[in-house]
């Protein structure tokens, strides 16, 4: 199932799937996700900082931030979009994540958050 979520005219798209890495002999459950962003506005953004939500069906919570997405900082300009892939550890085979993305306007220097939705990590 792919989740999309629209805000300022960038829309997230992400897609996940269980990765099956010898779940016998490993501690966590591996949970690979591809995210599309698509610039749909008339000005240049910039993807600056991450900040993830990420629970198992434990109740186990964790907070991941930092600069950019998996290394790079894309600029997008108008109609152009960025993927990449990540993944994420589980204790428990079942979680969800959420979270938000910083970017800034590049003509005028405002910075603002692009909302990522939710989705179930199974």
């Amino acid at each position: 199932m792919i989740y999309s979520l629209t805000t300022y005219n960038v829309t997230v798209s992400v897609e996940s799937k269980y990765h099956d890495l010898n779940s016998e002999q490993a501690d966590d459950h591996i949970f690979v996700y591809r995210v599309n962003i698509s610039n749909q506005g008339d000005e240049p953004v910039q993807l600056l900082r991450r900040h993830w939500f990420i629970f198992d069906s434990f109740g186990t919570h964790s907070e991941v931030k930092g600069d950019g997405v998996v290394g790079e900082q894309p600029l997008l300009l108008p109609g152009e979009s960025h993927e990449y892939v990540s993944w994420s550890p589980l204790k428990s085979d079942l979680g969800k994540m959420s979270g938000h993305y910083t970017f800034v306007n590049v003509r005028d220097g405002r910075e603002f958050v692009v909302d990522i939705p939710e989705f179930v990590l199974m």
